[in-house]
């Protein structure tokens, strides 16, 4: 395994503690490596069900992934609206959704040939 690998990993792994911590629902990876001309490898994509939880799963995500591993997003966007909350963390990009924009996107489908992981949690 690559450095660069591990980096992914370690990343992912935080990423989706902060997205448990409060709560984030049906959380999934897409691994967009195999894919030509993709602009990052992996997408986190998570839902909450109204603004101020879809902005505490994006802050939970920020403080974990910069305490842990030093790290911070290159970009966030939606923030405003909290109803689609991007962060990109370069070769990983999280979505965090309200239920029905992400059913209205549904960016699953547009990433088909994504290798998919459903995140299943405990509560």
């Amino acid at each position: 395994m690559t450095k660069e690998n591990r980096k992914a990993d370690q990343l992912i792994a935080v990423i989706l503690s902060g997205i448990e911590d409060v709560k984030g629902q049906n959380i999934n990876i897409l691994d967009l490596r195999e894919i030509e001309n993709t602009v990052c490898d992996y997408f986190i994509i998570c839902e909450g069900t109204s603004n101020t939880q879809v902005n505490a799963i994006v802050n939970s995500v920020q403080k974990k992934v910069s305490k842990e591993i030093k790290d911070k997003p290159w970009h966030i966007e939606g923030s405003d609206n909290a109803e689609w909350v991007l962060m990109d963390y370069v070769n990983v990009v999280v979505h965090v959704f309200q239920k029905h924009i992400r059913e209205y996107y549904d960016i699953e489908s547009l990433w088909g040939d994504a290798i998919s992981t459903e995140i299943k949690t405990s509560y």
